[in-house]
This record gives C-alpha cells, structure tokens and sequence, in this order.
C-alpha cells in the first residue's frame, strides 16, 4: 500500500482543497462525477475523541422484518439520497440518546449491545451467558432483533453504523445508490435522467424516479436498457454491473467509476451490508485484470475481485458467495450477472 504524506498547514485550505478535487485524479469527465457523487455518501466527524469517516448504511424496505409481527419502512423507503438523508443523520448524531449510546460503549465494560430495530430502541447486556455466547459463536440474535460484541473501549465506526441502521432506520439500497449516482453525473452533464427516461419507465407526474428505477429496472428490456458484452474492453464508466441470488434473481446493482485499462483495473462502487464490517454501507470496490488482455468476460477465473462478502452483523448466517466475483460466476447456469448501461448516459459527453 502507498502512503502519501501531505505536508500543508491548516491556513492553506486552497491546497487541501485542490488535493481532494477529484478532478485532480479523474479530470472532468464522468469518472470525477460518479466520484464527487460517491463521495457525498460520506462525512467526517468526531465521536468519541475519535476521528471517523461516517457513510450512509445500506438500507431496503422488508430486509430484516421476515419474523417481527411489527413491520416497518426504513427514511425515504432506501430510495432517499444524500441531500436528504445527512441532516436526519446529523440530528440522530446530536442526540441524547446516541450521547448515551457512545459513553455506554466508552465505559471499559464489555458487553453485548441488543438492538430492537422495529421499535427503535438498544440495551447493553453485561450478563456473562451473552457474552458467552457470543464469543463461542453461539449467536442468540434475531433478524429485527441483531446482538453486536463489543470492547467498551471507545466506539467505532461500526457501533455508528449499527446505530444509524438500527435505531436511526437510515440508508439507501443498490439500486437506490446506482440512480443516485447516474442522476448526478447526468445532471453535471446538463441532463435531467428523470425527465429523460421516465416516461418510459411509466413514472407518474411528479413522482421520484428512484422509487421506479430498481434492480429489475435495470435488468429489464426497456428502450433505454442497452445490453453490454461483458468484455473489459467494452465496459465504460457509469454501466452497471448485476448480480444474480442463489435462486438466480437478479438482486443487487453497482456502478463502474472508472476502468484503467494500464494498470488493469476496474473500480465500482456500491453501497451494501453484505461486506466487511469496514466496508458496510456505501464503499469502493476493485477487479484486477492483465493489461495484456483486456478481451475476456467479467466470468474469466484468472480476474481478481476483491469484494468479500460477510454476513451484516458477525454470527448471523453466511451469506452465499464469497465475494463479488463468485456471485458473479456462480449464478451462470441460471443466466449469470450481467452488465447494462443507461442509453442517456453513453450520449453525455463533458
């Protein structure tokens, strides 16, 4: 890993400022729009004495209430955006009841934090069969009702995450993440994706587009869903890459930022719970390919994908493929993923 030290002063906010520019990396075309988008899913803030890079949870309607007999809906249905979502964030952050929360985990005391997701509500167990349980992998939790081991050692961005999820009842799903970020880099383009291709997505007056444009969307045969070979020589920024479940339906979405065709590599970005506990929420994501043969298929076994895939909460059951690249390949039988680009999007030039 490349570490860069920047040497700058705290009264030098033009030269931070020029070195976040994603410009700077990407110039002005869509690679720095998804980029400016995919950044605006995350905040810094100090919690705790501690400096944390806090992203938008991922988030779906109807995910987690399979076995609670009270159901409920999630801010804005996963179908919000980040203009909406960081200033309920922020007052979740502000409140009193998450001071409680931060000095409950700051205390030196472990303990096992049980959220009530439908009910909006945590509690710390310090009750030693919990603990027990939970270090020998013997998880006690329920899907609406998730248990969380933790240190009492300060908190961290993932006792955030579990907050902002559990009791906040914040986030965006796939799909809802990929519109947002494909509006955004149209709107930078001059072109508003909603008013282009809503009437054929059959959106009615003044209704939100996200709530129309989910993963079957995507996958579907509308006029404005081109198909793409999923050869890494066809595959530009802003397409979207699907993935199939283990029954073979297609189910999750994500958006190719950039492909570096020199140094053999693709990164997209997504926002998901099926990952590293660092990673859940809105997070990059890399494939690694040899520049010397950029004709094979996102199917070709000798491609790395470095996405993991974990359960959200550990102890909870495996989730099925190991990493994106396997749930890639392994739903072949069944049709496979696939990859598709937004027709408005391939006319856009910058």
């Amino acid at each position: 890993m490349l570490f860069i030290v920047i040497s700058c002063s705290a009264s030098d906010p033009g030269r931070l400022a020029a070195f976040s520019d994603p410009a700077a990396i990407w110039g002005n075309g869509k690679e720095r729009f998804i980029e400016e988008a995919y950044r605006s899913g995350f905040r810094t803030r100090i919690i705790g004495g501690r400096i944390m890079n806090i992203r938008i949870p991922f988030a779906q309607n109807n995910e987690r209430d399979v076995i609670s007999d009270i159901k409920w809906d999630f801010i804005g249905g996963g179908k919000g955006n980040p203009d909406t979502l960081w200033p309920v964030i922020d007052r979740l952050l502000n409140s009193d009841d998450f001071a409680r929360y931060v000095e409950t985990l700051s205390g030196g005391n472990e303990q096992v934090i049980i959220f009530d997701i439908p009910n909006k509500t945590w509690r710390s167990s310090r009750d030693l069969f919990d603990l027990a349980h939970m270090k020998a992998g013997s998880y006690r939790g329920l899907p609406h009702r998730p248990y969380f081991l933790v240190t009492g050692k300060g908190i961290t961005e993932a006792d955030v995450y579990n907050y902002l999820y559990c009791v906040g009842h914040i986030g965006m799903d796939c799909s809802g993440f990929v519109w947002y970020v494909l509006s955004y880099a149209a709107q930078r383009g001059g072109v508003d994706l909603g008013s282009s291709i809503g009437p054929s997505m059959g959106i009615p007056r003044g209704a939100d587009p996200a709530w129309y444009a989910g993963t079957a969307f995507f996958n579907s045969q509308n006029s404005n869903i081109v198909a793409v070979e999923d050869t890494i020589s066809n595959l530009r920024p802003a397409d979207i890459i699907l993935f199939r479940d283990e029954t073979g339906a297609m189910s999750h979405s994500v958006i190719i930022q950039s492909v570096n065709m020199t140094q053999g590599v693709i990164r997209y970005v997504q926002n998901t719970s099926v990952a590293p506990l660092h990673e859940r929420g809105v997070h990059e994501s890399f494939i690694y390919f040899n520049p010397a043969n950029p004709n094979v298929s996102l199917r070709d076994p000798s491609l790395r994908w470095t996405q993991r895939r974990e359960a959200p909460f550990p102890g909870e059951m495996a989730v099925p493929f190991a990493d994106d690249g396997e749930r890639y390949r392994a739903s072949r039988g069944l049709g496979g993923g696939r990859v598709v680009r937004i027709r408005q999007m391939s006319l856009l030039t910058f």
